[in-house]
């Protein structure tokens, strides 16, 4: 009988590049601009507090990760 080689490296691939994650992702970002249109008046109203919290989130996410692929976990030693 012959012996079947089977590759699964595209199961390797995580969650997030998987289709589910993919629609996942879509789907968030969606809400999330949905969210931030209704709700444009409060964000930005004022003095615009609240739009420079969040933008300060953003950019202090990349320095403590230090831009994409940050999250890798890997030994660095």
């Amino acid at each position: 009988m012959t012996e079947h080689n089977h590759n699964h490296d595209n199961q390797e691939k995580g969650f997030w590049k998987s289709r589910t994650g993919v629609f996942l992702l879509i789907a968030l970002g969606i809400g999330a601009f949905l969210l931030a249109f209704e709700h444009r008046v409060h964000i930005f109203g004022g003095n615009g507090f609240l739009a420079l919290l969040l933008l300060g989130c953003v950019v202090m996410h990349l320095f403590m990760h230090g831009g994409h692929g940050g999250h890798g976990g890997g030994d660095k030693s």
